[in-house]
């Protein structure tokens, strides 16, 4: 494998990483190291984000395949993150959350 191959293989391993990431934080696949379902808004705009940067920093030094996959990732989790603001903060995942508010210890 030559240099550039690797680094190829790297950048979108990275693209990857931050896909995975924005995803658990979406509540759309589970923490891997508690086995739950956690939604996190705030912190999958910010993985977008830094993905949106990433896009804008490299542009014009990437091969066609690795732009078209970044902007696949990029539009895949955009379309995901709008879909979860429009569900809001009632979201099933969002009670599950160790995080989330108690109910006081109120009895139902």
């Amino acid at each position: 494998m030559t240099t550039d191959d690797h680094r190829d293989q790297t950048f979108l391993q990275l693209v990857g990483m931050f896909h995975f990431m924005a995803m658990q934080h979406l509540g759309k696949i589970k923490n891997p190291m508690t086995d739950t379902i956690e939604r996190n808004l705030e912190g999958a705009r910010h993985t977008i984000d830094t993905l949106d940067m990433l896009e804008a920093r490299t542009r014009g030094n990437l091969t066609p395949e690795e732009e078209q996959f970044l902007r696949q990732m990029l539009q895949e989790l955009k379309l995901n993150y709008v879909d979860e603001m429009a569900k809001g903060e009632s979201s099933p995942a969002k009670a599950e959350s160790p995080l989330a508010p108690s109910d006081g210890g109120a009895a139902s």
